[in-house]
């Protein structure tokens, strides 16, 4: 089932890179007390995700701060080796945008947002969404109807929702 407003984030392990290797971290730890806002894409690395939707996280930053939000998470099935490639060539990290790994892709398959698209090799990734996160629960959340689009889980929707 499908994670919707009111709902309580699921509890998941993902995982970053720290400066020892590869860290733990529980979704409710990530938010307990706080406001994120949290976004998840197909792929790193892949074009929308790439050229529209991390972007637009970081252009939108300051102004989610502002409004607010402790901070601005980005998940992806993918390892922490990839995420944090990624956020250094997209500057996602040098932005405060914290990248995360949903290795296994539990918390994408608790979320009710897996799917696959074996045409472009995707098996168990993440449907493209973005949600507000207060205090565990989830205030608001939008998916997107096709992976290859960014316009209800944009920065700028997200802005509109605070």
């Amino acid at each position: 089932m499908t994670k919707s407003a009111g709902d309580t984030l699921p509890e998941a392990t993902l995982r970053r890179m720290g400066a020892d290797g590869p860290e733990e971290l529980s979704a409710s730890d990530l938010t307990r007390g706080r406001k994120v806002v949290i976004f998840s894409v197909p792929a790193a690395f892949s074009p929308t995700c790439q050229e529209a939707h991390v972007p637009g996280f970081i252009a939108a930053h300051d102004k989610l701060a502002a409004k607010g939000v402790d901070e601005v998470i980005c998940i992806s099935v993918n390892d922490p080796f990839v995420m944090k490639a990624w956020a250094a060539a997209t500057g996602a990290a040098d932005a405060g945008i914290t990248m995360l790994a949903d290795a296994d892709g539990a918390f994408t398959k608790a979320m009710g947002m897996d799917f696959d698209a074996p045409p472009v090799g995707f098996y168990g990734r993440s449907k493209r969404y973005a949600m507000i996160v207060e205090d565990g629960k989830i205030a608001h959340i939008a998916a997107e109807e096709s992976p290859g689009v960014c316009e209800v889980s944009s920065a700028e929707a997200m802005l509109e929702k605070l």
